[in-house]
């Protein structure tokens, strides 16, 4: 049997930090050539449970949430509570970056869809990294100008498209391809009505209705545990008829 020794107090980790080499597997962080031990004790880990909320509307924190386990989801509400569905995130993936940048109230809310756990960086240990690596720099404007590409192409699709092509492009962006099935692509696990509803700006009984004739039409197929987009390629050509149309 192998002894257990026991740290001294001295050598133990502060609760709720977690060994270097935990710190270092967050995708954000690999291979950058920064040295991430000054910035290990300066950092945080939360668990989080299902419908927990890790950042509110205009909250005052700034700290940067890098997701190593579990599912997110972004959204507003406007002020008759009506829930506006921005994304959402998995492991691997991280938030809170513009209050760190900016230290501007929080400008969505954050809940937890899944059990999980974030390593938390202050604002101020964020700044000090990606300022300390090319890299790391470079990752923050790749990533904030995907996101300003993606929230053009929402706004445009907002603005001049009907109900039914818009929720062709939110399920064409949910989707991936379908392994074994070629040209098919599959949403998993299948959206709720009312979460694209939220996504795409309606009510529930009209993606209701659109799926109804999507499936009369055999563009989709619900399967156990997935929604199967069967035929892509139309659903794509004519979210981009549609949008020719609007010039």
């Amino acid at each position: 049997m192998t002894d257990c020794v026991e740290l001294p107090l001295r050598n133990r980790p502060a609760p709720g930090v977690r060994t270097l080499i935990s710190f270092s597997r967050i995708p954000f962080f690999k291979d950058t050539g920064l040295d991430l031990a000054p910035f290990e004790p300066r950092c945080r880990w939360r668990k989080f449970d299902v419908d927990e909320i890790l950042v509110d509307f205009e909250d005052s924190s700034t700290d940067v949430f890098f997701i190593v386990a579990g599912d997110v989801r972004i959204l507003n509400r406007t002020l008759a509570g009506k829930e506006i569905i921005l994304g959402e995130m998995r492991g691997g993936q991280f938030f809170g970056e513009l209050s760190a940048i900016d230290g501007v109230g929080r400008s969505a809310n954050v809940t937890a869809l899944t059990r999980g756990e974030a390593c938390i960086v202050p604002a101020p240990v964020f700044r000090e990294m990606v300022y300390a690596s090319p890299a790391l720099s470079e990752r923050v404007m790749r990533m904030l100008a995907g996101r300003v590409r993606e929230l053009n192409a929402r706004l445009m699709e907002q603005s001049v498209l009907d109900l039914r092509h818009r929720l062709y492009s939110e399920l064409l962006r949910l989707s991936t391809p379908r392994p074994g099935h070629e040209g098919e692509r599959v949403v998993t696990p299948p959206p709720y009505h009312h979460v694209l509803a939220a996504r795409i700006g309606c009510r529930r009984e009209q993606v209701t209705r659109e799926f109804t004739h999507m499936s009369q039409e055999d563009l989709i197929e619900r399967t156990r545990g997935a929604l199967v987009l069967k035929k892509p390629q139309v659903l794509e050509a004519r979210v981009v008829q549609a949008l020719r149309e609007s010039d």
